[in-house]
């Protein structure tokens, strides 16, 4: 049984690419496509952010000269490009699902709408936001916070590539790296920990909206996450 009755999960582009590195591993798509229908099957209503690194990343925009607020827009439209890939991915799993876009591009799927998001949910089908918040300067991890709070849910699960919860250090480069298993937001801030950006931190603090940190290498910690198991670090309260 789920411990929650409605989660945000959060995906880096990062993951879709597996072991490439770069663009969308089919195998590996199908691979998380089946994590989040063990956890579905729990009956907790799901939606998903997933970011665009795997296509596009801030550093090849610097290094091109280009100005901020375009390269940002082209993130967002590299999120789209995820969304369908897991959308699809999904419904090969037998799962009703629908693809919001914060930016319009009605041929391919639904506007963001809060009041339509919601009751897509609570049909059962699970939610994809695809485009950021629609704005430049805003992370994928400031999107999965404000629609966490749009849609009343009660967590983001934030499912890291390859780390198991938060450190005080980078574990990979640091064996010595010390791992939380709770933190309050205020830790979060005060610590400049790297969990989520300022914006997203403050974001959830303010709207009392739990985090759970996780690695989504481990097959089935998605459903292990959404049951409540203490598999990572979780981050709440101020």
């Amino acid at each position: 049984m789920s411990a929650y009755k409605r989660v945000v999960l959060k995906l880096s582009g990062e993951a879709l690419a597996g072991g490439k590195g770069f663009g969308i591993d089919a195998e590996t798509v199908q691979r998380i496509a089946l994590q989040i229908k063990s956890a579905y099957e729990t009956g907790v209503e799901i939606a998903i952010i997933v970011g665009g690194g795997n296509i596009w990343r801030g550093k090849t925009a610097s290094e091109m000269g280009m100005e901020r607020s375009s390269a940002d827009y082209m993130g967002m439209l590299a999120t789209v490009m995820n969304a369908l890939a897991l959308q699809n991915a999904l419904e090969a799993c037998g799962i009703q699902t629908r693809t919001q876009t914060s930016i319009h591009m009605n041929q391919i799927a639904e506007p963001y709408i809060r009041r339509r998001a919601i009751r897509h949910l609570e049909k059962g089908r699970i939610v994809i936001f695809g485009g950021g918040t629609g704005n430049p300067y805003f992370s994928t991890d400031t999107t999965a916070a404000l629609r966490a709070a749009e849609i009343n849910a009660d967590a983001i699960l934030m499912a890291k590539n390859g780390v198991d919860g938060v450190y005080n250090d980078d574990p990979r480069y640091n064996p010595k790296a010390t791992k939380y298993d709770e933190l309050t937001y205020l830790e979060v801030l005060n610590q400049g920990l790297q969990v989520m950006d300022s914006t997203a931190a403050s974001l959830c603090m303010d709207n009392d909206i739990e985090l759970l940190v996780f690695n989504m290498n481990e097959s089935g910690n998605i459903k292990k996450a959404v049951a409540g198991e203490q598999i990572g670090t979780i981050v709440k309260g101020r």
